[in-house]
């Protein structure tokens, strides 16, 4: 994965931020039909909806990275008779007598 849409995001939002600042400070109110404030709300959301899917998505993937990477805790007698690797232990081999 690379980091080009979290960027894209955050170059989206810079933008907004300077059509704000052109809105107030150069008095431009409308770029073409559009009022300057709807299109940087628009710009500036779609940036953030950038910047967030990319984080949410990055946050998924550590999880199952962490998920699929073996625990040394667990051996594979540990559990139930039919143990093997993935099976969580308890506190013992409750089930072997």
């Amino acid at each position: 994965m690379t980091p080009i849409p979290r960027r894209m995001g955050w170059l989206l939002m810079a933008l907004a931020l300077v059509i704000g600042w052109g809105a107030k400070g150069a008095a431009i109110t409308h770029y073409g039909p559009f009022p300057a404030a709807a299109v940087a709300l628009l710009i500036g959301g779609v940036g953030i909806m950038l910047v967030v899917t990319d984080m949410m998505v990055r946050g998924m993937y550590a999880e199952l990275g962490k998920a699929d990477a073996p625990s040394e805790s667990l051996r594979p007698g540990d559990g139930s008779v039919l143990a093997d690797a993935d099976d969580i232990a308890v506190s013992g081999d409750f089930d072997k007598t």
